[in-house]
């Protein structure tokens, strides 16, 4: 399984926002802060603004920042959100595995161990726990 760069830059511009909590940030500093096309980052910010994750407000001072405190983003939702399912293979992508061979198949178990893995994996990481790795590696560099 891969995650996109949708997925890996919406993740990483949640951060940002994350990183200013008491102002609205401007996807031009994002984008130049994390080194992203604008252009992109703007198709991902309408998604996440859709999805109730940023607030905006426009105008000389206005920007995105988040909707909720950073303790109730998950990397998974985020993720989920930007990639759509993060099922290793299509069987598993419904509620319900559609494929003809589910009741014969011998390596679906080994596909939902794997959806399994990923999904324990990003449901217990927040965007405080990124933050607060982001702090601590901060502080690392000065010492």
């Amino acid at each position: 399984m891969k995650i996109s760069t949708k997925g890996r830059y919406a993740l990483r511009m949640m951060l940002e926002f994350a990183l200013h909590p008491e102002e609205y940030t401007k996807i031009n500093q994002v984008a130049e802060r994390q080194q992203i096309s604008e252009k992109y980052l703007e198709q991902i910010v309408t998604v996440l603004t859709r999805a109730g994750y940023v607030k905006s407000v426009r105008g000389a001072q206005g920007g995105y920042r988040l909707a909720k405190d950073p303790s109730e983003y998950t990397v998974g939702m985020i993720l989920r959100l930007t990639e759509g399912s993060l099922a290793p293979v299509p069987c598993l992508e419904d509620e319900t595995n559609q494929c003809g061979r589910s009741s014969c198949c011998v390596t679906i178990n080994v596909w939902k161990k794997v959806e399994d893995a990923v999904n324990n994996v990003v449901d217990s990481i927040t965007l405080q726990d990124l933050l607060n790795d982001y702090h601590s590696l901060e502080t690392e560099d000065q010492a």
